[in-house]
């Protein structure tokens, strides 16, 4: 897990280009996560990640990691190198949209 010291984007400072089979994935976290590089991926693909970062728009902020140029798939959203968190279908044309979860799946209880 890599983490990084990003400053906050303001509203319009992410441009996304959807199209024929071209989609985005924003997943939305807590604010704990800032920073934190969250990794997805599709079967049989790489890996790719996103850094967390504050979002700033006219109602408020937002905590997310921003894919860009997605290919239309179906998403493994990962916790760490073995743990999946969940999976998300990005189709061509749009935005998917998955919130991180609340419980910790990388802590043993």
């Amino acid at each position: 897990m890599h983490e990084h010291a990003y400053g906050p984007s303001e509203t319009g400072s992410v441009v996304l280009e959807l199209g024929g089979e071209t989609g985005a994935l924003i997943v939305y976290t807590g604010q704990d996560l800032l920073g934190r590089e969250i990794e997805i991926s599709r079967d049989g693909a790489q890996r790719t990640h996103s850094a967390v970062r504050e979002r700033r728009v006219r109602d408020g902020s937002f905590h997310t990691a921003v894919y860009p140029d997605l290919p239309a798939a179906i998403y493994t959203v990962w916790w760490d190198d073995d743990v999946r968190v969940g999976t998300v279908s990005v189709h061509g044309g749009g935005i998917a949209e998955f919130v991180w979860p609340s419980r910790d799946f990388g802590v043993a209880g």
